[in-house]
């Protein structure tokens, strides 16, 4: 006799309940930067920050409480604990910078290069072998980038530059994450959130449109900018536990897709040729980037 509930989390189960968790994720995350967007256009993305960290603490109190405050003070590297946590805040406070300017599709190009940047750092930052096919590869993302961004006096603007900037501190942040596998999650997400108060506090200081009066619904939003990001990651912590990284990881792409939808929906931003074509050039990239590192782990583990 099969047992239902042993039914219930069977391998097929727990693929086809990660693919959803995992497309949910990218949803939230999704209308998390058109909230963001929309708020951008009233509060600097300095207060956005600062607000939407402070409500990210708030959250995250529970687990804190629960592993234990000492975990969050004795840390490996702190130094490099520290510099990852800057630019994570810097890659945020980059990114509704440049929405505040640019179509959500546009800015999401950017950042979905992040994993072709990892790619091309990780000889020489982690000491990884790189073959001629992932080169091959990362210079066809590097040529997606350019098409994208349109190098020209009229398109190379500061929020286009700044896009590139954050995303790139994105990908050096991610590399930092890799060396500190040590670190409990908790952990990590703790520094993160709080050196993102602390930037954006520093930040304040020097924005010349200073603190603005925050509407009290506002306040409620500016909150939900923190708590719809965590629950995100959650779903995708959850989705990759749930199902092999080769099934679900693909599934990021479709930010691009509803950065597109959602533009046109809540903008009216129409899409750049040039942008499409070197998101198609990113993507295919890093998709092929990723395939083949899952090959390679593969090859490298011992036959059972």
């Amino acid at each position: 006799m099969t047992d239902a509930t042993a039914t219930s989390v069977t391998p097929s189960n727990a693929t086809r309940l990660g693919v959803l968790l995992m497309l949910l994720g990218m949803v939230m995350f999704s209308l998390n930067d058109v909230l963001g967007k929309w708020l951008v256009a009233t509060y600097s993305p300095s207060q956005l920050m600062f607000i939407r960290s402070l409500a990210a603490i708030t959250v995250l109190l529970p687990f804190f409480w629960r592993t234990g405050w000492h975990n969050l003070v004795r840390v490996e590297r702190p130094r490099l604990q520290a510099l990852r946590s800057l630019l994570f805040a810097f890659e945020a406070t980059a990114f509704y910078f440049a929405v505040g300017y640019m179509p959500l599709a546009d800015a999401m190009t950017y950042w979905l290069a992040a994993p072709i940047y990892v790619a091309a750092l990780s000889p020489l930052m982690l000491g990884e072998k790189v073959g001629w096919r992932r080169w091959s590869a990362i210079l066809v993302g590097f040529a997606g980038v350019v098409i994208a961004l349109e190098p020209s006096r009229e398109s190379l603007t500061l929020p286009a530059l700044i896009a590139l900037a954050g995303s790139i501190a994105f990908s050096f942040a991610m590399i930092f994450g890799r060396t500190l596998r040590a670190t409990p999650d908790t952990t990590l997400v703790f520094w993160q959130v709080a050196g993102a108060a602390v930037f954006s506090l520093v930040t304040l200081a020097f924005d010349p449109s200073g603190w603005a009066p925050v509407r009290p619904l506002d306040i409620g939003l500016l909150s939900l900018l923190g708590v719809v990001a965590m629950a995100a990651h959650m779903l995708v912590n959850r989705s990759l536990k749930l199902a092999d990284a080769a099934t679900v990881v693909p599934l990021q792409y479709t930010l691009l897709l509803w950065a597109v939808v959602f533009g046109l929906i809540f903008f009216g931003d129409m899409p750049r040729t040039a942008m499409l074509v070197g998101a198609g050039f990113i993507v295919a990239s890093g998709l092929f980037i990723f395939f083949r590192e899952q090959k390679l782990k593969r090859a490298r583990q011992p036959a059972q």
